[in-house]
């Protein structure tokens, strides 16, 4: 492969992001005017809810809301593609439930208008912006590993990549209006059901890839990663139609709670960066690897990613689906050819210290999101059933989950933990991680059971 292609696939700095630092303003400074626009803009969302939705938000939920405009003007500061983001997925969320109103005001509206209003049935309800997302992620996996040897493609990843983002948050935006529509004892912020939250994993897991493909100025782990955000793709797909999940039903009594809206967020930050972790750690591997031509020391990585892909399958149901045993087979197939194109593939991956160093940020972020929402839980839980633990089968691997992690950052502040041994226990990771987020839910029955499959 030449290097003008590698030089081209990798990207220098100023093309993704102006500079070095990985932030296209360099030292990031005081806020400027347009800092100060967007919290205004966020600060008049929130008093208008306040005004004309207030009575239906007890003093935690102001709160929260209220809180979430400093905190939210504060990230737009930190990364403002997530402001761009967040703007544009408010207006046309905005857009989707003038639509639904019939141009008669914002708190009006039928939701019947989604099957006969072309916009609504066909880009912006939340079904169809959902969908969206999934076909664009599933695109954007495409083209990042074409972009190994076009780096147009590879950049056209990244734009399908943000695409998806915008339509998934756009669709979940709706979506939250929408259960209000149908009822006034259904409406509720969507992350309450596996459906939901698994938008929310592929969401949170996309935007801190993006984050980190900007802050180290690299596309070469766009496929890596969107592999596990397309895996989630296909397991929400196969769910909601086989399911019907997508239909928006009332919370259980157990959900009926402002915690909801603090404890799940920051769960799925933890599950989100825990999976990017292991993807990162699965191209480690793949790099410090690419050269050797011995099959023997590349087998415990085929196995763990073959181990990974038939996960699914054993979690979709009690007996062996068609659809999860084809989903395994193309599964351990990928893996198998990534490894076979390891040399290629890692001459274009990061270097080993930057790969670690990703590896390592995205397990602490996770680590400490993941803390906060296990405190959380536990208050949620001691306020729904008096009781802040219960050794509910949830918790129990939560707890799990959360000392696996922290073993890992205790070997690597205070033992110097580096190298594929760092890499294969994050890939590892996420085999406990996914047990905790669905092989509860399935093989374990418990206090939260309202998640099961």
């Amino acid at each position: 492969m030449s290097e003008t292609v590698l030089s081209a696939n990798l990207a220098s700095p100023v093309a993704l992001t102006g500079n070095a630092s990985g932030d296209s303003r360099g030292l990031r400074g005081k806020p400027d005017w347009t800092d100060l626009a967007f919290f205004l803009l966020l600060s008049a969302g929130a008093a208008y809810a306040l005004m004309f939705h207030g009575e239906a938000m007890d003093i935690y939920e102001k709160a929260i809301l209220v809180g979430a405009v400093p905190g939210l003007a504060w990230m737009g500061w930190l990364w403002r593609p997530l402001r761009v983001l967040m703007v544009l997925s408010g207006v046309t969320a905005l857009f989707a439930i003038w639509l639904y109103s019939g141009g008669q005001g914002l708190a009006q509206g039928d939701i019947t208008r989604s099957e006969t209003v072309f916009l609504l049935k066909y880009l912006i309800s939340s079904q169809s912006a959902i969908l969206w997302m999934c076909a664009l992620f599933v695109l954007a996996t495409a083209c990042y590993w074409i972009g190994y040897v076009s780096a147009t493609a590879a950049w056209l990843g990244s734009v399908l990549t943000w695409a998806g983002v915008y339509a998934g948050t756009t669709g979940m935006l709706v979506r939250w209006r929408e259960g209000h529509l149908l009822g006034p004892d259904i409406g509720h912020i969507p992350v309450s059901n596996l459906y939901e939250v698994f938008v929310l994993f592929a969401l949170i897991t996309a935007l801190f890839y993006l984050y980190y493909e900007r802050r180290y100025a690299t596309r070469a782990l766009g496929g890596f990663v969107l592999l596990v955000i397309s895996s989630a793709v296909v397991f929400l797909l196969w769910y909601s139609f086989t399911r019907d999940a997508f239909q928006i039903q009332p919370l259980v009594p157990a959900l009926k709670s402002w915690w909801m809206k603090l404890h799940v967020p920051a769960n799925f930050i933890g599950y989100g960066t825990f999976s990017l972790a292991a993807m990162v750690g699965f191209a480690y591997l793949v790099k410090e690897n690419g050269e050797t031509r011995s099959w023997r020391k590349l087998a415990p990585v085929f196995v763990l990613g073959a181990v990974l892909c038939a996960e699914p399958m054993v979690f979709s149901s009690k007996e062996l689906s068609p659809t999860w045993m084809l989903y395994f087979g193309i599964g351990a197939l990928i893996v198998g050819a990534i490894l076979a194109l390891r040399g290629p593939i890692s001459r274009q991956l990061p270097s080993l210290q930057v790969l670690d160093d990703i590896m390592y940020r995205a397990i602490a972020v996770g680590f400490a999101f993941f803390t906060v929402a296990t405190v959380l839980g536990a208050l949620w839980a001691a306020d729904a059933w008096g009781a802040y633990w219960q050794w509910d089968p949830k918790e129990t691997w939560a707890l799990i989950v959360w000392l696996n992690y922290a073993a890992w950052l205790h070997m690597r502040l205070l033992k110097g933990l580096r190298g594929s041994l760092a890499a294969y226990w994050a890939l590892g990771g996420l085999l406990v991680t996914s047990f905790a987020f669905l092989g509860v839910n399935m093989f374990l029955s418990g206090l939260h059971s309202y998640g099961e499959l």
